[in-house]
C-alpha cells in the first residue's frame, strides 16, 4: 500500500510540473514578463504670454521639463522656477531649464542609476553650484525613472511639482506636496553671497522617494503645480480615462490627451469664479479666495506599454 501511495504522489508532482520528453520530472518555470517603456505626451502654458506665443524648447514659463532615455530606462522630469527672482533682476526659467537639461544629459550618458531618481537631482544640483559662474535662481523637482526590465517607476520630488498613478481610471498612489508654509514649497536654490541666508534654499536629499510596480497601461502624469492648483485629481483621471476612445496612433492619443488636459488647465487659471483646489487650499490656510490660479501649467502624459516602438 505504501509503494502505491508513493507512486500516486509522483503521478501527481508530474501531472503538475510537467514532464520531459526524456522522461525526467522538470519544473516549468513562470514566464517572464516583457519588458515594459514609456509612450509620452506633453503640453503646457506660460502665463505671460498668449497661448500662440513661441516658447523655448522644453519650457512652458517658468517651467521646464525633459523626456530622455537610455539602456535601461525611460525618464522624465519636470521643474518650476520660482518667479520672485525677476524682483532682482533674475530670469526665473533659466534655473529650472538648465537644471532639468543637465539632468536629461546624465540620463544619456549613463551617469544615472534608474532606481535612484534622487541621485541624478543632486548630481545636477551640484554641477549648477560648482559652476565657475553659478546661475542665481531656485525651483521645484520631481522625476520619475522607469526602469524597464524590473517594470517598476522609481520617484523622487522635491517641492509642490508631483504626479499621479493611475490604474483603471483610479490614483493609484499621489506624490505629497512639499511646502514649509501655504504656497511656499521647497526649492532648490543658488543665491549670491548678498541673499545668502535670506532664500530658501532646501537639500536635494529632503527630496521623497517612492517605488512602484507597474502594469501595461499605468498612466503616469507629471504637472507643476500650476496644474495641480486648477485641476482635482478626479478631473485628471477623467481626461486619462478617455484614452481608450481614441482611434488614433497611441503616440498621439497621448499626445492630444496632454494638450487637452493643459487647455482646460489654462482655461481654468483665469476663471474668477471657480473654486479651485488653490482656492480651497487657501480657505484651509484661513485666506478667503476663489478663482483658479494664473500660473506657468506644464503636464507630461506617460503610458506603460509593452509594445514595440513605433
Amino acid at each position: 500500500m505504501q509503494s502505491v501511495a508513493v507512486y500516486g504522489r509522483l503521478v501527481a508532482r508530474a501531472i503538475v510540473a510537467g514532464i520531459h520528453s526524456n522522461g525526467e520530472f522538470q519544473l516549468k518555470s513562470p514566464r517572464p514578463k516583457e519588458p515594459v517603456h514609456f509612450v509620452t505626451g506633453s503640453s503646457g502654458f506660460s502665463k505671460f504670454v498668449t497661448k500662440t506665443s513661441p516658447l523655448k524648447k522644453w519650457t512652458f514659463g517658468d517651467d521646464a521639463y525633459f523626456i530622455a532615455r537610455n539602456k535601461t530606462s525611460d525618464v522624465i522630469g519636470i521643474a518650476d522656477g520660482v518667479g520672485g527672482w525677476r524682483n532682482y533682476g533674475v530670469d526665473p526659467s533659466a534655473f529650472p531649464r538648465t537644471l532639468m537639461a543637465t539632468c536629461e544629459r546624465m540620463v544619456h550618458e549613463g551617469r544615472f542609476r534608474p532606481q535612484a531618481p534622487a541621485s541624478v537631482i543632486e548630481d545636477s544640483y551640484q554641477e549648477l553650484m560648482q559652476q565657475k559662474m553659478p546661475l542665481i535662481g531656485s525651483s521645484t523637482a520631481c522625476i520619475v525613472s522607469l526602469h524597464r526590465e524590473e517594470r517598476t517607476i522609481y520617484t523622487a520630488n522635491l517641492g509642490d511639482s508631483g504626479y499621479l498613478l493611475i490604474r483603471d481610471n483610479q490614483v493609484v498612489h499621489r506624490s505629497q506636496e512639499q511646502q514649509h508654509y501655504f504656497n511656499t514649497p521647497y526649492q532648490l536654490s543658488v543665491v549670491p553671497p548678498s541673499q545668502e541666508g535670506l532664500v530658501l534654499s532646501d537639500s536635494p536629499d529632503m527630496a521623497e522617494s517612492n517605488s512602484h510596480a507597474v502594469e501595461e497601461g499605468d498612466i503616469i502624469l507629471l504637472g507643476t503645480d500650476g496644474l495641480f492648483d486648477n485641476m482635482t485629481d478626479m478631473m485628471l483621471v477623467e481626461y486619462v480615462s478617455k484614452l481608450k476612445d481614441f482611434n488614433t496612433p497611441k503616440e498621439e492619443a497621448i499626445q492630444t490627451t496632454a494638450s487637452n488636459i493643459a487647455e482646460k488647465a489654462y482655461q481654468l487659471s483665469f476663471d474668477p469664479d471657480y473654486l479651485s483646489p488653490f482656492a480651497i487650499s487657501a480657505i484651509d490656510a484661513g485666506i478667503e479666495l476663489t478663482g483658479g490660479k494664473p500660473d506657468d501649467i506644464t503636464v507630461v502624459v506617460a503610458r506603460v506599454t509593452n509594445l514595440p516602438d513605433t
